[in-house]
């Protein structure tokens, strides 16, 4: 049988088997196992192969930050660390019109980076942040959407769970594609302060600006807030100053994590295993799907299927930037209905090669994917953040949060073409800093 026709059943296996609610991790190293016993004609190199993939994902050093920093967004929740950041970001920009929806953008940045999930940080956000508004008068529209979309930020400031799972499986070096992402975060961050700025100036009475805070309050709120800085100096300024690896940098933060949540007298032992267990929960989950991908994306390549894929789109003479979009839109509809990591584990194994053979960037590549999932979180019909807030707000239809979300998904598409069409606005800061893209 032709390898590329086993590598297509294999495909459509694994999408029926989803389908039928076996988990996607199962689904994917099920499909390509069976697929590579078919292309091997015998069964021993599939079983070599599921030994070989399911021991280098448990050894794996990489993949080791993802529990850490899945304990470190548990305990930074637990601890309180989340309000702090929202405290620290409403002294500051709280008194101005729509100051509390900044407030909760900037709130958002700041947990994404310590929390690293965008559905986890809209969940504590929304706790926070969505309820203060409400009782200050704010448009349940620009509340509730301004929490949606500022979640989103999660995924795409580093340290990010997704891009540590992507810079796996591509092999490439999580390092430099935290560095590639962090313009692209601060452009998201602008943007959504701008989608802000530009609906309260057009309807002021949507976010009534809060009482000032004087500058003796500001610092004690600062000094307050010295525990997160303290935790997000040390990991991102850890990480970026060439301090620590990534790992360290994942270690030493659950730790100080959880040195917080015992100094501030949250942690008791209920507490500590429900932490835990979340935590093993979400790992388990994950090292199941990257052992998934791992052994489909093994099948995927010895089929030749992406050879297949470049070799046909170069005879059509497609220009790369239509192939780029059309990928771009086939995973705003991915992330919008599947979990992120999910949408990028499946089709990964194809995806990837096809665009490195269109002749574009690994990390620029990196950079683009999680932004687009991460604006699928809000794109209807779906949405997973749309349905988090949903789920955390009192009394706000889910027609309401839809659309509040609006203005921010086309700052986020804006945002998207702009990186699409100039590449090194993503990839000038690891070129200017030497590092190796290749």
């Amino acid at each position: 049988m032709d390898p590329v026709l086993i590598s297509v059943l294999g495909i459509i296996g694994m999408f029926a088997l989803v389908i039928l609610h076996v988990p996607i991790g199962v689904a994917m190293a099920t499909a390509g196992a069976v697929g590579y016993a078919v292309l091997q004609t015998s069964w021993k190199p599939a079983v070599s192969l599921f030994a070989t993939e399911l021991s280098g994902v448990i050894s794996s050093p990489d993949l080791a930050v993802v529990p850490l920093f899945l304990l470190m967004g548990s305990f930074a929740g637990v601890s309180g660390l989340s309000a702090d950041i929202y405290r620290l970001a409403y002294a500051f920009i709280g008194h101005r019109r729509g100051g509390l929806a900044l407030a909760t953008i900037g709130g958002c940045a700041g947990f994404g980076a310590v929390c690293g999930s965008s559905i986890a940080t809209a969940a504590t956000m929304g706790r926070v942040a969505l309820p203060e508004m409400l009782s200050r008068g704010y448009s349940p529209k620009l509340a509730s959407g301004s929490v949606a979309a500022g979640g989103t930020l999660g995924m795409l400031i580093p340290p990010s769970v997704i891009m540590v799972i992507y810079a796996f499986i591509t092999e490439k070096f999580v390092i430099t594609l935290f560095i590639t992402a962090l313009i692209p975060a601060l452009l998201a961050l602008f943007g959504h302060l701008i989608a802000i700025w530009v609906q309260v100036i057009r309807n002021p009475e949507i976010g009534p600006a809060g009482d000032k805070v004087n500058w003796a309050e500001r610092l004690t709120v600062l000094k307050k807030s010295w525990g997160v800085m303290f935790l997000l100096g040390a990991v991102i300024g850890g990480i970026y100053g060439g301090v620590f690896t990534v790992v360290e940098a994942a270690a030493l933060g659950a730790g100080l994590a959880f040195l917080f949540t015992v100094g501030r007298g949250k942690l008791n032992w209920e507490t500590l295993g429900q932490v835990l267990k979340e935590t093993a929960a979400a790992s388990s989950m994950l090292y199941v799907m990257v052992t998934g991908a791992s052994i489909f994306s093994f099948f995927i390549s010895a089929s030749k299927m992406p050879v297949y894929l470049v070799e046909n789109i170069q005879a059509m003479e497609l220009s790369p930037i239509i192939v780029v979009y059309a990928v771009v839109i086939v995973y705003l509809i991915l992330g919008s209905i599947f979990d992120s990591i999910a949408a990028m584990l499946i089709t990964l194994p194809f995806v990837f090669p096809l665009i490195i053979g269109m002749g574009y960037d690994a990390y620029w590549w990196g950079v683009i994917l999680v932004m687009v999932m991460e604006v699928g979180l809000i794109t209807p019909p779906i949405g997973m953040n749309v349905f988090v807030i949903y789920g955390v707000a009192d009394n706000i239809p889910l027609k309401t949060i839809f659309s509040g979300i609006f203005p921010f998904f086309y700052a986020d598409i804006i945002r998207i073409n702009i990186l699409i069409w100039f590449p090194i606005i993503s990839l000038w800061l690891p070129q200017a800093l030497g590092m190796n893209l290749n």
